[in-house]
């Protein structure tokens, strides 16, 4: 796995032919696959369920990157983990017990990430990070594809990257929302590692393009 990671989110694909998506992204270089799971609840949309990611997992070997935006989360999460998720990551405001939730993710055999919307503080970590394995920072609010990079995430961005630092353990600090070759590189500085893009690649006409620009942005940083 490299050090900086694309993800493609399926969010911005055609929904009319996923699996070929999914190779065509795959074979332009995505590192993992991205799935915006909404519920109509707890976000104002509704996407998939865990028998779609179930007909992913067959056609790619790349890790595929739950991100739950739904609430309650744990009665859920069992059924992604058994449909072939490799990461599974929630809200703390969907969780009654973030602690008990992360173990559940972990127990499942998944790694573990927490998410954080605009408004949401980082101090939800402060107790959890031993059994946190990616810390995902939203850079728009969540719900809808196609949305404008908040510049104000960067801050954020930054404070996770501190955080995690002072753990010392591998935790992969991801970013979704308007993210785009324009700004990868500003993310990236700011501490991202891991970044999620939707509407930049599927709408971009040319994804080896689209992926290809985004790790040229990221090339020494």
């Amino acid at each position: 796995m490299p050090t900086h990671r694309i993800a493609p989110s399926l969010l911005s694909a055609n929904f009319s032919r996923l699996g070929e998506e999914v190779h065509a992204v795959v074979s332009a270089g995505a590192d993992l696959i991205h799935f915006d799971v909404m519920d109509n609840h707890y976000v104002p949309n509704l996407t998939f369920g865990p028998m779609v990611l179930e007909s992913i997992r067959p056609l790619t070997d790349v890790p595929l990157d739950v991100h739950l935006m739904v609430k309650p989360v744990d009665r859920i999460i069992p059924d992604f983990a058994r449909a072939g998720a490799n990461i599974i990551s929630f809200h703390p405001e969907a969780s009654e017990h973030v602690d008990r939730t992360l173990s559940l993710i972990r127990e499942n055999g998944c790694m573990a990430g927490l998410v954080f919307n605009p408004a949401t503080p980082l101090n939800w970590l402060d107790h959890v990070m031993d059994k946190v394995d990616l810390v995902l920072i939203m850079s728009v609010n969540p719900g809808f594809g196609g949305q404008s990079f908040i510049p104000q995430s960067l801050v954020k961005i930054r404070e996770a990257r501190a955080k995690i630092a002072l753990t010392g353990r591998p935790i992969w600090l991801e970013v979704d929302g308007g993210i785009k070759p324009e700004n990868i590189s500003a993310v990236s500085l700011a501490g991202a590692d891991t970044f999620v893009a939707g509407s930049a690649i599927f709408d971009s006409g040319n994804y080896l393009t689209a992926i290809t620009s985004m790790r040229a942005a990221l090339v020494g940083k």
